[in-house]
């Protein structure tokens, strides 16, 4: 398990985050509905090249979770802003999955930040986006939240299992499903859902150009929540590259293939001299 030592209050928030490693910096964003353990598997492999940040999203994971809280994409970029000069980062080199895709392409078209390279995977980027799940229960939002803790447990489970390829473990299973459970989690769980809100990509996505750093796209080719064919349009409008399809990887690469996101980073950081 990553650890989070630190809280930073952004925006009315607490924000919890960690760091780990050495050397330049880079930031990994989560998405939904995960935490930053989404990349515990990952940040020992690339601890001895690079000091990497790591954070639960407002709203997630041990980050603060209230009645009324907005958790949207709408604020997810301006926290990540406020995290990079809390930490006094220009250029660092960033990851981002899902909605941490949608946060990091949001924060450099609208709040100007820039990246030394980046490296995005199965994101929350072009409409229309939003599963099956995601749809039904943004009309019954009220009627998830209060239904009984053993049902929801169950259905959290099987939902989180979509997301992979192969069959998680009780491990994995346990770890994202944690923050989601109780009279905190369960709430906070179908509150992201009910404000998950395709306007954000929407005043986004017009933006889309080449971002002025080295930027791969890869998918998993067996993603069940975002087609591969998003992932083929996304390289095309942020660098007019092929992207790269993990085999063997649902949405949630970091269970399915953990190993082609740790070399993807690292060919980045090889081939651009970083």
């Amino acid at each position: 398990m990553l650890e989070l030592p630190y809280t930073s209050n952004i925006h009315g928030n607490a924000v919890r985050w960690g760091k780990m490693g050495d050397g330049p910096p880079l930031v990994a964003v989560h998405g939904t509905p995960f935490s930053s353990q989404v990349w515990r598997r990952i940040v020992p492999h690339i601890m001895d090249r690079r000091t990497v940040y790591y954070f639960d999203l407002v709203g997630y994971g041990l980050s603060e979770m209230r009645e009324g809280q907005d958790v949207s994409l709408g604020v997810q970029n301006k926290v990540l802003a406020a995290l990079f000069d809390e930490w006094e980062l220009t250029r660092p080199d960033v990851l981002a999955h899902d909605f941490g895709g949608a946060t990091v392409l949001r924060a450099y078209y609208l709040d100007g930040l820039r990246y030394g390279s980046l490296t995005i995977f199965d994101a929350v980027a072009l409409a229309p986006w939003g599963s099956p799940l995601v749809q039904h229960v943004r009309k019954h939002t009220t009627a998830f939240a209060e239904m009984p803790e053993y049902m929801h447990k169950a259905m959290l489970r099987a939902y989180l299992q979509t997301a992979a390829h192969i069959e998680l473990s009780e491990e994995a299973l346990e770890i994202y499903s944690a923050p989601w459970i109780g009279p905190v989690g369960q709430p906070a769980f179908y509150r992201q859902i009910a404000q998950m809100n395709q306007i954000y990509t929407d005043e986004v996505e017009p933006l889309y150009g080449p971002l002025d750093c080295p930027v791969s796209v890869l998918w998993g080719a067996c993603d069940e929540w975002i087609p591969p064919e998003k992932g083929e349009a996304l390289a095309q409008s942020l660098s007019g590259q092929a992207c790269q399809l993990i085999s063997e990887a649902g949405h949630l690469v970091q269970e399915d293939r953990p190993e082609a996101i740790v070399a993807a980073v690292l060919k980045q950081i090889s081939d651009h001299g970083r």
